[in-house]
């Protein structure tokens, strides 16, 4: 099975944030309703990508790490997945936006960090781009950010 990023982030807003777990369950119930034969590892490595990319974000709360959808996402519903409220015991989660916006924010400046060391100009843009997601999903500033990155 072979979900987009957007695909991912539309699977994790239709509960309003799943541990990774979790989302791993919802892409194999995916796969099977489709037919096909779910593969653990490539379902981890798009996590993994979409995660990287920021269209999912990983949220800290009540013990456990949600992943939401992130702020370069453009939620979209796979095929059947509006069936996997019904099929999955999973109770929907509210995690509002600055809550996911301030957890972006430290990872993004996180990254920025060590793209700067690592000197990683192709990585430093990416990151730029997201600086600008960023500031238009919520209101957070990243001009200092982007600034630190564009020096790469």
């Amino acid at each position: 099975m072979n979900l987009l990023s957007d695909e991912l982030a539309g699977v994790v807003d239709l509960f309003g944030g799943l541990t990774r777990e979790e989302l791993h369950r919802a892409l194999e119930e995916l796969a099977f309703k489709r037919g096909d034969e779910p593969d653990s590892d490539a379902v981890a490595d798009a996590v993994d990508t979409a995660v990287e990319s920021y269209h999912l974000v990983p949220v800290e709360r009540d013990d456990e790490t949600l992943l939401v959808a992130g702020p370069v996402a453009f939620p979209t519903l796979p095929e059947h997945a509006e069936d996997l409220p019904h099929i999955m015991d999973v109770d929907e989660r509210a995690v509002d936006r600055e809550t996911a916006a301030a957890a972006a924010r430290d990872r993004l400046d996180r990254q920025a960090v060590e793209v700067a060391k690592a000197e990683d100009s192709e990585r430093a843009a990416a990151l730029v781009d997201v600086c600008y997601d960023l500031e238009t999903w919520a209101a957070v500033e990243t001009d200092d950010l982007r600034q630190r990155l564009d020096d790469v």
